[in-house]
């Protein structure tokens, strides 16, 4: 049984793109310096230079009560591309046609990662989507199965994590931006939106995890000049400043960029290893001289395509900003904003940075995905280098929380606080992970991402206190005389940022009274086809129905949701409004979410949940394990609660493993308003 539900006549047109004639692209061996990694281009900024950065701000006192909303026009055409991605295995590039966000503002030589979408609190973003893609038939049929994926040639856009409305031209994923179909999307953003790391990217049903997987994803930054003041919370924009300007901002975006090359059958070409019972193993994907690969299938008809293991069996890499094994740039003693993006499809990623030898940086170069765990037994030496998180999904947390090991889901975002303590050169690793915490079940081992150039400067010998003194310094600069006490005791009090968090806490009084909002997935193997499924506390799980409404909310009120998974574990997302983390407990009971817990549940220790307990998040991954080999899926219950603020309309929830949301699990949330009477509005009659 497949574990994709598919269509012959479906089927058939993802074949076409072995057909596609492949363009010289000057390929050879390619050298680190090729590969240096920039910030993604500023979408509508026609110099490129420092396009990630944020405007110097001299005085921020004026700044905050001077600026001034911006009406931000910004084209965005989908198109095939040609290009190339680096090969460790081959020592080369790979030719490749995907499809992607291209135009003026994308970089030539790394087309598979958008330009980076810029607007402040107050602005009015419109962004001018033109489908220059060809024609696909799938698009308009009608009464075809919804969850089989299809219309890979149709689009939409999703501004992930932004609160803004979801209907009409706004955030609203419920449209099909057809071939040769022009739309603009127009995002309000409030004046009270919080400053932040968010991102956008395809959402059409049915294609989206082949759209996102081609690169169709880039940046969306939040800038904030907004002081605390004696009422209201700040930006964290402002306090990260030095010297009157902002601190150095690095902006990566996280890609699986999952090509493959065809045969003349239109299956994926592959390479494989017999195992001691005679059966074969897929160990990679490969090209041949002349090839192009390309992204036109969820399964081949001999089952390799998106799901459990592809992307280890692949052989491929986690590009960051389009490039391969890529190489970022630091100085030692520079205390700098890392913004991570996961923009990826299924992968799990556990960011690490250990110190490389001399030898590590010859050897990275002709690197084959599969070896990374003896390469950083052989080449990255020492304790990995510990980073302050003070951002998830875009929102400043309450407390910066150390970790040496930041785990990054699909759609997760961390902003990160990073010095490295001297110059040399750094391994940024894609760490070993219990299989218990990974979207595909797999111990995969170490991988490396790429290397970090840390030049010549300050060399700190204590990093938190580091930290800690170079926050303070800014708060003293920064901070307006009526909070200045308090922002500067809170840091000194284990780097608190609580006049910078963007929401309120939700109490209990809030909740009391009001049902749970209960959320299930599942995966249903025991039909034909697999049915991916969402359940809810008033009926059993079952796949996507797009005239189906779900959950009705109503505005103004606030709620406790319980999020569990029957079947292996789902990364939770829902649009429009975030929620806060309350308890993570594990199959017994025990609350992993408080700082310095242990989720060790099954053997392993899982780093990602604890310290999550009062976050704000937009997405969240829901871990369900099996303690013991091939036994029953023990379920972790998480439980979080949200408020439905300012918008009405029709939105959805989903599982941001982009294949299972694809093929139905999903649901449609609308938000009402309400009667007056203890009820919802129906409308008028």
């Amino acid at each position: 049984m497949g574990r994709f539900a598919t269509r012959a006549t479906i089927r058939a047109g993802w074949r076409l793109g072995a057909a596609v004639a492949a363009l010289g692209l000057g390929l050879g061996v390619a050298q680190a310096q090729d590969r240096v990694v920039s910030n993604p281009r500023l979408l509508g900024v026609e110099s490129p230079e420092n396009a990630g950065q944020p405007k110097a701000v001299p005085n921020l006192v004026a700044a905050a009560t001077t600026a001034k909303s911006a009406d931000r026009p910004f084209d965005l055409n989908v198109v095939y591309t040609d290009g190339r991605l680096y090969n460790p295995a081959t020592l080369s590039y790979d030719k490749v046609r995907l499809r992607s966000y291209n135009g003026t503002d994308v970089k030539p030589d790394a087309p598979y990662v958008a330009p980076t979408i810029q607007a402040w609190p107050g602005d009015t973003v419109r962004v001018n989507l033109d489908n220059q893609l060809p024609a696909d038939p799938s698009c308009v049929l009608t009464g075809g199965p919804v969850n089989s994926p299809h219309c890979f040639n149709g689009t939409n856009l999703h501004s992930h994590g932004l609160w803004v409305s979801p209907t009409g031209n706004s955030d609203n994923v419920l449209l099909s931006i057809n071939p040769g179909v022009q739309f603009e999307y127009e995002y309000n953003i409030p004046r009270t939106h919080p400053a932040g790391t968010f991102w956008y990217h395809t959402h059409r049903h049915g294609s989206t995890a082949l759209q996102v997987s081609s690169g169709m994803a880039g940046a969306l930054i939040i800038r904030g000049e907004r002081l605390p003041t004696a009422t209201a919370n700040g930006d964290l924009d402002t306090l990260l400043h030095k010297g009157g300007r902002s601190m150095p901002d690095e902006v990566l975006v996280f890609q699986q960029i999952q090509y493959a090359c065809l045969d003349a059958a239109g299956n994926i070409k592959v390479k494989t290893v017999t195992n001691p019972d005679g059966s074969t193993k897929v160990v990679a994907w490969v090209c041949d001289k002349g090839d192009t690969g390309v992204i036109e299938t969820y399964e081949d008809a001999n089952g390799n395509g998106f799901g459990p293991g592809s992307w280890g069996q692949s052989g491929r890499y986690t590009s960051i900003n389009g490039e391969v094994l890529a190489t970022l740039k630091a100085k030692a003693g520079e205390l700098a904003r890392w913004r991570l993006i996961h923009a990826g499809v299924r992968d799990t990623l556990s960011v690490q940075f250990v110190p490389m030898t001399d030898a590590g940086v010859k050897a990275m170069e002709s690197l084959a995905a599969v070896d990374g765990d003896a390469f950083r037994s052989a080449n990255c030496v020492g304790a990995p280098v510990p980073v302050h998180v003070v951002a998830s999904d875009g929102l400043t947390m309450a407390q910066a929380q150390r970790a040496t090991t930041v785990t990054l889901q699909p759609g997760y975002r961390n902003d990160l606080l990073v010095v490295f303590p001297k110059a040399g050169n750094y391994c940024m690793l894609d760490a070993a992970t219990p299989r218990s915490a990974t979207v595909n079940g797999d111990d995969v081992g170490t991988r490396l991402l790429g290397k970090v150039v840390v030049a010549k400067g300050q060399d700190i010998a204590n990093i938190p206190a580091f930290v800690t003194a170079e926050l303070v310094d800014a708060a003293q600069a920064q901070m307006p005389a009526a909070v200045r006490g308090q922002v500067i005791g809170d840091l000194r009090d284990g780097l608190k940022l609580t006049r910078f968090v963007p929401h309120q806490t939700i109490t209990d009084a809030e909740v009391a009274g009001k049902p749970r909002q209960e959320v299930v997935f599942n995966i249903n193997v025991n039909t034909t086809p697999t049915a991916f499924e969402v359940g809810s506390q008033d009926y059993v799980p079952r796949p996507y129905q797009p005239d189906r409404i779900d959950r009705t909310l109503t505005l103004g009120q606030a709620q406790e949701w319980v999020l569990t998974s029957d079947f292996v574990s789902h990364p939770f997302h829902i649009h429009v409004n975030p929620f806060e983390v309350v308890a993570i407990l594990d199959p017994n009971g025990k609350d992993v979410s408080a700082p310095g817990a242990v989720d060790d549940y099954g053997g392993s220790v899982d780093p990602q949940y604890p310290g999550l307990k009062g976050v704000w998040k937009d997405t969240l991954w829901v871990k369900s394990v099996q303690k013991v080999k091939n036994g029953p899926y023990m379920p972790y219950k998480l439980i979080t609660r949200t408020r439905y603020e300012r918008y009405i309309g029709e939105f959805v929830l989903h599982c941001h493993i982009l294949d299972h949301e694809d093929q139905g699990m999903m649901q449609n949330v609308e938000i009402v308003l309400p009667n007056g009477a203890g009820g919802v509005a129906h409308g008028h009659h």
